[in-house]
């Protein structure tokens, strides 16, 4: 999927990369499968910002996508694929054999007309959902399930995938995004191929009113703040800053986040790759 520098007949359009969206092929969604969607701003249910940096952003409506692909053994072939504004990568319309109509996070490669099947016994083809226990060793695979039945939680940004590794008792050893190596069980299911949209990353928005238009605010840098506002303010010209901590003193860029009492953690086999050399 290609991207397109524009030519700067506008500020905005001076340093603007954006999609083609070439694989696109309609810009009207399924209503059936469309929801509202309400926005916080940032807001608890008092009316406090609780997370600041959001806010406005163009109007949207949720896309329902089927996670957890549980329509096991009849075939489903791809109506259109979509533009979805809450997430980067790409949606696919399949159409089922019993007519029923979902969403499913379009694989890179999926064409219109492709056939797709879910469940056991289905061919180990780009689109398809099986168990790990069925997924040749060394594929790619996208949409993994970490609890069987529960619906896909890795690898569903655009133009990320996993790998299978390997088989350990009632566990496959998968790759993931980040790098890390761990434990899922076999009877977990996952879609092959990478999921669509890989070129995402290399957008460049041009201008500040696009960040305003993804419900994005500005964020001002803890060092040209005040002491009164974050521990990293103050100081004269620019000897300020020291170590770097959050807004509420949570100290950054190596401090270890996650919970060592994580029932999970004795699934991982290798960590996450970082740029920390510690």
């Amino acid at each position: 999927m290609p991207v397109k520098k524009f030519n700067p007949i506008t500020p905005g359009t001076r340093f603007r990369v954006g999609n083609t969206y070439s694989e696109v092929t309609t810009n009207k969604p399924e209503k059936s499968l469309t929801t509202s969607l309400k926005r916080t701003g940032g807001r608890n249910h008092d009316g406090k910002m609780t997370m600041r940096n959001r806010g406005g952003g163009h109007k949207k409506r949720y896309r329902v996508i089927d996670f957890k692909r549980s329509k096991h053994g009849i075939p489903g072939t791809v109506k259109s694929i979509e533009y979805d504004p809450n997430r980067t990568a790409y949606i696919a319309l399949i159409v089922y054999k019993d007519g029923e109509k979902r969403y499913m996070l379009a694989p890179d490669g999926l064409k219109v007309g492709t056939e797709v099947l879910s469940g056991p016994g289905a061919a180990p083809d780009v689109g398809n959902a099986l168990l790990l226990s069925e997924i040749p060793l060394g594929a790619s695979i996208h949409a993994i399930e970490m609890e069987p039945g529960k619906g896909a939680a890795l690898a569903r940004s655009a133009g990320t995938y996993g790998q299978l590794m390997s088989r350990e008792g009632k566990y496959a050893i998968v790759k993931l995004p980040s790098g890390e190596v761990r434990r899922i069980l076999l009877t977990c299911k996952a879609t092959i191929g990478l999921t669509s949209n890989p070129d995402h990353g290399l957008q460049v928005l041009g201008k500040a009113g696009r960040k305003r238009w993804l419900g994005k605010r500005p964020r001002v840098r803890g060092v040209a703040m005040n002491p009164v506002d974050h521990p990293m303010g103050g100081g004269e010209g620019k000897a300020s800053g020291g170590h770097p901590r959050s807004r509420t003193g949570i100290m950054a860029k190596g401090q270890k986040t996650r919970n060592t009492k994580k029932y999970s953690t004795k699934l991982i086999i290798s960590k996450r790759k970082t740029k920390n050399k510690k």
